[in-house]
């Protein structure tokens, strides 16, 4: 199956991880161009491409100042993303709340959700090396 091209959607565009970085860059304050390629260490050219395709599918907006072009994001375009990630936080935060009771010693394996955890002793790796 063919991928679907980087600028038809938020997901795909930022599968890319320095639009990411540029994302999470511009995500307290509007920024010109300049800055990001200074603070990002990217090429001029690079940051302008992908600064293009956040703008196409809108995650960011730009405004000129003069002769300068600045950016932010737009943070209502974020969100689907944003909610699509929840599921896995919770995921996640569930996951960290069964490994901390694990580690304090108040696990309950009747709770457990069906993933089995085999503690490991240093040596058990070692007889399995040829």
């Amino acid at each position: 199956m063919a991928r679907a091209a980087t600028t038809s959607d938020a997901f795909n565009a930022v599968a890319e991880p320095r639009r990411r970085e540029i994302l999470n860059y511009l995500a307290l304050q509007e920024r010109p161009v300049g800055e990001i390629v200074d603070a990002l260490e990217m090429e001029q050219p690079s940051v302008s491409k992908h600064l293009r395709v956040l703008r196409e599918v809108g995650l960011v907006n730009v405004r000129r100042e003069g002769r300068r072009m600045l950016y932010r994001t737009n943070a209502e375009a974020i969100r689907p993303l944003h909610e699509w990630t929840e599921t896995f936080e919770r995921f996640w935060r569930h996951q960290l709340s069964r490994i901390k009771e694990r580690a304090e010693g108040k696990y309950n394996p009747s709770d457990d959700s069906g993933l089995n955890f085999i503690p490991r002793r240093k040596n058990d790796n070692d007889s399995n090396k040829n």
